[in-house]
């Protein structure tokens, strides 16, 4: 995976409640990577950032004010240099704007500054004269989740270790970023807390409590293990834990001295979106990239429809019996056209 999802595999699980196979991991998977496309399609922008260099024509090919370079869907959050031609321009003599002014990203322009002596144009020819070397997308909104439980000792390293609020925080096809390098979440796979021996479990759903040694290794919200059922933790109370039996399809059952295992080892892609793989301390921060809440929402419907409409074998209904209904696709289509009025990009023509 080269590219993150605007919303994870495990979120449309909680959604649907399927139970985790490889044949619905898949399915799910290739959902979502057709609904981020859909976003993308229709705000016609990219919302996470890329680390790059970008070249553009000077003077463009069509009209052009001389201290002003329009991005047009280049847009960027930060920049680190920039030159024209053989000639570096100091971020004193420039400014970052957007159309609406606003001074935040995404920005659409670089103005010259005219109080300053930078020009464009110091290329040998018009052909990339301009080379940006900057952050580009929408905008760069983190949240530090957790942190890493092991050191990440090699470059070459694939999968990675992180503590329980990580764990709750992150899915499959999340973007997180460790120090200056970004990963993508690409798998997840358990790992044994090495808590949870002595402390049985009944078939039955209302024992829900579980005896640890340290209730701070877990978080709420985290899925854990024992034997073969999965739990959703729902509550910390010290050093007991609280809750949902038989999650994701998992099946009830009885638990006498039995490990906890969660799912804290990732798998990622390392060096992502134009950052390099390096190594990291355990202990280090680990921040996740957040997709504007609208952005997250439609990705998660439109992958949802996708899903159910699959089974149904793209009948404008879905269910079956008493439990079958209509599917008019009506909901989506104004969440469409809220995201569109708030997201998009809209045609813009340049007079020559």
């Amino acid at each position: 995976m080269q590219t993150p999802w605007y919303a994870t595999r495990e979120e449309i699980k909680a959604e649907l409640d399927v139970k985790e196979t490889a044949r619905s991991n898949g399915r799910i998977d290739r959902a979502l990577a057709d609904a981020t496309d859909a976003v993308h399609g229709l705000t016609h922008r990219v919302f996470y950032p890329v680390l790059t260099t970008r070249r553009f024509d000077w003077p463009p090919r069509m009209g052009s004010t001389p201290w002003i370079l329009r991005l047009g869907s280049n847009e960027v959050i930060s920049v680190t240099s920039l030159a024209s031609g053989p000639v570096a321009i100091p971020a004193a003599a420039y400014l970052l704007r957007r159309g609406d002014d606003l001074d935040e990203p995404p920005y659409t322009r670089i103005e010259l500054r005219l109080g300053s002596s930078a020009s464009f144009g110091n290329g040998d020819t018009s052909q990339e004269d301009i080379a940006v070397v900057g952050l580009f997308g929408y905008r760069n909104d983190e949240t530090p989740v957790g942190a890493l439980a092991a050191p990440v000792q090699s470059t070459a390293d694939t999968t990675i270790t992180v503590d329980g609020p990580a764990s709750a925080a992150l899915g499959v096809g999340s973007l997180l970023r460790v120090g200056e390098e970004r990963m993508i979440v690409t798998g997840r796979r358990q790992l044994d807390t090495g808590q949870g021996f002595g402390d049985s479990m009944g078939s039955i759903n209302s024992d829900v409590s579980i005896g640890v040694a340290d209730g701070t290794a877990y978080a709420v919200g985290e899925t854990i293990l024992r034997d073969s059922e999965r739990m959703l933790v729902t509550e910390i109370a010290g050093n007991t834990l609280t809750v949902q039996r038989a999650w994701d399809g998992s099946i009830l059952a009885a638990h006498t001295d039995s490990a906890i295992y969660a799912p804290r080892v990732l798998t990622v892609t390392r060096g992502a979106l134009g950052t390099t793989a390096a190594t990291h301390t355990s202990g280090s921060t680990v921040a996740r990239w957040d997709a504007p809440g609208g952005v997250r929402q439609l990705c998660l419907a439109e992958a949802l429809v996708d899903l159910l409409q699959g089974r149904s074998g793209y009948a404008r209904t879905a269910g079956s019996g008493d439990n079958e209904r209509e599917t008019s696709g009506k909901g989506i289509a104004d969440l469409r056209d809220r995201v569109y009025a708030r997201y998009g990009r809209k045609a813009r023509t340049t007079a020559v």
